[in-house]
């Protein structure tokens, strides 16, 4: 029992977990590349009224134990799906928990759901992609190969100005220009190091071939004009994903939990009350 209370703390501390609220369910939310648990902030306050609410920071994220970052375990989305495990292992006391995922960590999800099944009972899958390159004749994920190895090159060069050419292609809400320069900073928070290595992780990811064995009823969220995950790939997913249900939203950009709260809220309320 001792071993296990130190590896709990270990765990925590490491992913800078945080449990708000109460209820009889759990909901993990797990943030996207660039990101860390506080972009969450704006939706997780109407689910602590009826739930547990568990937020984390992937290694090299926001608060998270940088002294904990391996390039070894964090070179593939397994490392990062092995994390979440861990932290629902020591949160969920042996009970399935829903999870909400924005971006790669719906891949994050697939992966940790296969790895050890009966851990999550549903999920939400904010602008998910099993793969972002392009490979034709079949696949569309929306970058050229050459487009992607420029755009790390950049990031290597000018992180600072990788941010502010990206952010605002992803945010898409030209009304809200604080959203965007928050985002920017986002992407620069952290060591340079590590934030380029977890964009290689991610952006030359491929979860194609396991998405026929996911067994969770989840969630597909699409929003207009999300250049990270467009309209082919969300079809691909809900055709991959057995029993997925997917909703085409009238949130603009990669971050609607960001820039359109309400419905995002909506949206996940309504499902998982919903299967509940």
């Amino acid at each position: 029992m001792h071993k296990k209370l130190e590896t709990a703390v270990d765990v925590l501390r490491r992913n800078h977990v945080r449990v708000q609220g109460e209820g009889p369910r759990t909901i993990v939310f797990a943030h996207g590349f660039g990101c860390d648990q506080r972009a969450w902030r704006h939706v997780t306050p109407d689910f602590e009224r009826d739930s547990r609410v568990v937020l984390f920071d992937y290694v090299g994220c926001g608060q998270s134990d940088i002294g904990a970052y391996d390039p070894a375990r964090y070179q593939s989305l397994d490392g990062y799906a092995q994390d979440l495990l861990d932290v629902v292992g020591m949160v969920a006391d042996d009970r399935p928990v829903s999870l909400v995922a924005h971006s790669v960590s719906g891949m994050v999800g697939v992966r940790a759901a296969q790895s050890e099944p009966g851990r999550f009972d549903r999920m939400v899958m904010i602008g998910p992609s099993p793969h972002y390159l392009n490979d034709p004749p079949d696949y569309f994920g929306g970058f050229e190969p050459a487009d992607v190895a420029a755009l790390l090159d950049l990031m290597e060069r000018n992180l600072a100005g990788w941010a502010g050419s990206l952010a605002p292609q992803v945010m898409l809400n030209d009304d809200r220009p604080e959203l965007t320069q928050e985002l920017a900073d986002s992407f620069c928070a952290g060591d340079p190091a590590v934030i380029r290595n977890f964009a290689d992780t991610v952006f030359y990811s491929d979860s194609r071939t396991i998405l026929a064995a996911h067994a969770v009823p989840t969630l597909l969220m699409e929003c207009v004009g999300d250049i990270i995950a467009p309209p082919f790939v969300l079809a691909y997913l809900h055709r991959h994903l057995h029993g997925s249900l997917l909703v085409k939203v009238a949130a603009t950009g990669h971050f609607p939990h960001l820039s359109h709260p309400g419905e995002t809220t909506a949206v996940i309320r309504g499902y998982l009350d919903a299967r509940a």
